[in-house]
C-alpha cells in the first residue's frame, strides 16, 4: 500500500478553534499534495460532516490519547494541532501525545496553552500549571528535535459573555431578570478572543515555509478590543432597554456546580479554577499584552461587540 501524501494532522477538528484550522488550512495554498487529516470522535456529527466537504480534508475518527508514533509514521504526520481538555488527566494525555510525534520524526507542532498571565507553576488554577509544565517538557533539550509553538489565548469572548447573552434572551421571552452573574470584575479591560480567530492563527504557523522563526515560541493571543464588566452590563442594558437590577461581578458559582456534579474528578482540582480570572480582575490581561508576532501576522479582528450582536441576534 502506498504510503500516504504529506499530512497536517488537527487534532479536536471539531472543537471551537480545530474547526477553523481545519477550514484554513483547506482554503489556503497549501504544499503540493498535502493532506488534512481531521480526527474526530465520531465522524458522523454535523460538524465532521461539515468539515468532510472541504477540499483535501479526510475526516478520521479515532480517540487522540490513543495516537502512537507507529500511527503517525503510518498516517505520514509531519505538522500537527493539538487543543487538549483541561481535565486533571490533561498532563498525561498531552505529554504522551508530544512524546509520539517526537519520536515520530513529526517537523512541528501548534498547541493550544491558556491565558499568559496564568501560565506559571505557582498558579491557584490547576490547570494552568499543566499548561505550563508542558511547555516546560517541551522545552527540554530531550524534545530539541520536534519545533513547536504554545499559543497562549485570552478567555473565550462567547465564555465570558454567556451570563450577559442568556439574560437577555430570557428578558425578551419572560419579560423579567433574573441575576447577572458575571466573571468578569466591574473595572479591569480585558482582551477576550474569538476562539475562531486562534484557529485561523494556528493555521498560519502550520503554513509557514519557514518554521524556525516560531519555534520554541509563546505566543500572546488577545482579541483587539479590551472589555470590562461594566461595558458588559452596558451592553445588556442597551439590549433590554433597561436598567439591570442585579449584577454580581466575579461570580464564579458555576465552578462549584460543575463540581458538585463530579463523580470521578477530585471536586477540590476542579474548584480550584475559581482562581482562573484573577489575573484579569488585577489587570493583566489586556489586550496590550498581545504578542508583537501575533500583530505582525495580521492580529485578531473580531471585538467583543461583533461576537456580542451575533449572540443576542434572534
Amino acid at each position: 500500500m502506498p504510503s500516504p501524501p504529506p499530512t497536517i494532522l488537527v487534532v479536536g477538528s471539531t472543537g471551537n478553534t480545530g474547526r477553523t484550522v481545519a477550514s484554513t488550512l483547506s482554503s489556503s495554498s497549501l504544499p503540493q499534495n498535502t493532506r488534512i487529516l481531521a480526527l474526530t470522535r465520531s465522524s458522523s456529527s454535523p460538524a465532521a460532516q461539515a468539515l468532510a466537504q472541504f477540499p483535501n480534508v479526510q475526516i478520521c475518527e479515532k480517540n487522540w490519547p490513543d495516537i502512537d508514533s507507529a500511527w503517525l509514521k503510518q498516517q505520514n504526520v509531519t505538522r500537527a494541532f493539538i487543543a487538549s481538555h483541561n481535565a486533571p488527566n490533561h498532563f498525561a494525555e498531552e505529554s504522551t501525545f508530544h512524546l509520539a510525534c517526537l519520536l515520530a520524526g513529526v517537523e512541528y507542532v501548534v498547541r493550544i496553552s491558556t491565558t499568559a498571565a496564568n501560565v506559571t507553576p505557582t498558579c491557584g488554577a490547576y490547570y494552568p500549571r499543566t499548561h505550563w509544565a508542558i511547555e516546560q517538557l517541551l522545552s527540554s533539550p530531550e524534545f530539541a528535535s520536534l519545533k513547536w509553538t504554545s499559543l497562549q489565548p485570552n478567555v473565550f469572548t462567547q465564555l465570558y459573555l454567556s451570563p450577559a447573552a442568556s439574560l437577555v434572551k430570557q428578558f425578551r421571552k419572560t419579560g423579567s431578570q433574573g441575576p447577572l452573574r458575571l466573571m468578569a470584575d466591574a473595572k479591569s479591560p480585558v482582551g477576550v478572543i474569538d476562539p475562531s480567530e486562534i484557529g485561523i492563527f494556528a493555521a498560519k504557523l502550520l503554513l509557514s515555509p519557514s518554521i524556525s522563526a516560531h519555534a520554541g515560541k509563546r505566543y500572546v493571543l488577545n482579541g483587539p478590543e479590551d472589555i470590562s464588566g461594566d461595558e458588559i452590563v452596558g451592553l445588556v442594558e442597551k439590549a433590554i432597554g433597561e436598567k439591570v437590577k442585579d449584577v454580581r461581578y466575579k461570580d464564579m458559582s458555576f465552578i462549584h456546580e460543575w463540581a458538585d456534579g463530579e463523580e470521578k474528578e477530585t471536586k477540590s482540582i476542579i474548584r480550584s479554577i475559581v482562581h482562573a480570572p484573577e489575573t484579569a480582575w488585577e489587570g493583566k490581561c489586556s489586550a496590550s499584552t498581545t504578542s508583537k508576532e501575533v500583530k505582525e501576522l495580521g492580529g485578531m479582528k473580531r471585538g467583543p461587540g461583533e461576537v456580542w450582536g451575533e449572540m443576542i441576534a434572534e
